[in-house]
């Protein structure tokens, strides 16, 4: 009966209204690069203070979840991810595109995306506090672990070269340092500039990388191909899977989705980190590896699947623990408090409705944008057909105002520039790029935890060993690492035999 109530308050007109406002004003802002769903929430957050609660999270929902889903078109269309959960999205999205399969990447994405969603809405329902719970036990060994389970997957991201992406990596950690010392606040490679305390910001470096790079390195070759057919590139004769290849598929997205609702409820992992990991285990478990990042059906569909599968278990650790499992639920517990609730276990006692009419708001969200990301995705191969001059001015744009709009600084601008020359260089030499932003995004987590771990323990390394969840992570992490080469090892023995 209470659900049936949850359920019947999202259709009263206008709680529905300003959920689909928040799914059009979200799709729009994860569609342009830069425009990530933090920056979508936290711009509308003060509009939702004057609206009633129910309508309020139902406009902030919308745009939570539709930003996530709409990162991964520009991801698709133009190799730039929306957001930062798109990352792995432009490993196959991007390809398949250029192989004339816009439409089909872009319902994968939307079909995938929605489906990572409800069922991390679902683990809402029946594992909110055990979620919650597991993931309250991580100190800081077990995030230096999990930071180092990231970066083994380098290797995966690393395409045809493993040493020029761990090169690649390498340097993506040695910016990582860049600003203050997490532990002494000592000033490190700042060469006097207040603007770097702070450190880089990931995503100007991801704007720049993925958005400018690419465009630089298409001028670049655009003399020999000035011949290619638009038409062909744009048009696609697939719109979507067919059953045989669904069920192929279907296997490593239910593994996604919980993996990603558990990297999810971890305080501080989000669906970059989720993404990542996802696609580089799918790609050593498939029958198909040599796929990936070359189209791969599977690489896209998972990743599009961990993007929103996060969500969930993010808003499960909010939720039940008043902790914010990324940044965006961070600004959400802000806004609960400002309608005087306080996120935490009497939540679900005190505020039960509503917390019941909010994951009722997750489920409908997703619904409409299954319907809205279907009915337009005719819409959107539609931007290949301009000339490419244009197209590269309005990305251009695009990524400088991104770049700007994150914290008003000139320096993000400078930064993003800066790597957009770097990934012209990378593409131009033929190192990988995905390597970089792993070691950008996961160095601080890294050297922040494990230095604690080191402080805790008085230098010693036992914990890692001594703690459970780390022994499980290394173990897993050192499995991942070796396990291609030693199949591979296998597999020749066999041939020669």
């Amino acid at each position: 009966m209470e659900w049936l109530e949850a359920f019947a308050g999202i259709f009263k007109p206008d709680v529905f209204l300003y959920l689909l406002a928040g799914v059009v004003s979200g799709a729009l802002i994860g569609t342009l690069p830069g425009l990530t769903a933090t920056m979508g929430v936290a711009v509308l957050t003060p509009i939702s203070f004057w609206l009633p609660p129910a309508c309020g999270f139902a406009m902030l929902i919308g745009v939570y979840n539709a930003a996530i889903w709409s990162g991964g078109i520009s991801a698709i269309l133009i190799n730039t991810p929306g957001t930062p959960a798109s990352i792995a999205s432009t490993f196959d999205g991007y390809t398949l595109t250029k192989q004339g399969n816009a439409m089909l990447a872009l319902n994968i994405n939307t079909v995938f995306s929605v489906f990572g969603g409800l069922v991390s809405s679902l683990c809402l329902v029946f594992f909110a506090f055990p979620l919650a719970e597991f993931a309250l036990r991580f100190g800081p060994a077990e995030y230096a672990t999990l930071a180092f389970f990231g970066l083994t997957m380098m290797v995966s991201v690393s395409g045809g070269s493993v040493i020029k992406g761990i090169l690649v990596g390498f340097l993506g950690l040695l910016i990582s340092t860049i600003g203050l010392d997490p532990m002494h606040a000592f000033k490190r490679y700042t060469f006097g500039i207040p603007a770097l305390l702070d450190g880089i910001n990931f995503v100007p470096v991801m704007i720049g990388l993925f958005g400018i790079g690419e465009i630089l390195f298409q001028i670049y070759t655009s003399n020999h191909n000035e011949k290619q057919n638009i038409t062909e590139v744009t048009k696609s004769n697939k719109f979507f899977l067919n059953w045989k290849e669904l069920r192929r598929v279907f296997p490593f997205n239910i593994i996604t989705a919980v993996v990603s609702v558990i990297i999810g409820a971890i305080p501080g992992a989000g669906g970059d980190i989720a993404a990542i990991i996802c696609w580089g285990q799918s790609k050593r478990l498939s029958k198909r590896k040599e796929e990936y990042g070359k189209g791969s059906i599977e690489g896209l569909s998972v990743s599009c699947t961990a993007n929103n599968a996060v969500v969930g278990g993010a808003m499960t650790t909010m939720l039940s623990l008043g902790i914010p499992g990324d940044a965006v639920t961070a600004i959400l517990i802000g806004s609960l408090m400002m309608y005087g609730m306080s996120p935490g276990p009497r939540m679900f006692i005190e505020n039960k409705s509503f917390v019941l009419t909010l994951i009722a708001q997750l489920v409908i969200a997703n619904i409409l944008i299954l319907i809205f990301g279907l009915l337009t995705s005719r819409i959107y191969p539609k931007i290949l057909r301009v000339k490419k001059q244009t197209l590269w001015v309005v990305v251009i744009l695009c990524c400088i105002l991104g770049s700007y709009a994150i914290n008003n600084s000139n320096i993000d601008v400078i930064a993003m520039a800066i790597a957009g020359v770097f990934g012209f260089v990378l593409r131009k030499m033929n190192f990988p790029q995905g390597p970089l932003v792993l070691g950008l995004l996961l160095g601080k987590l890294l050297e922040s935890n494990l230095r604690r771990s080191m402080a805790l323990t008085g230098g010693s390394y036992k914990i890692f060993v001594t703690s459970p969840i780390c022994l499980i992570l290394l173990t897993v992490a050192l499995i991942s690492l070796f396990a291609p080469a030693i199949i591979q090892k296998i597999k020749k023995a066999k041939v020669c035999s």
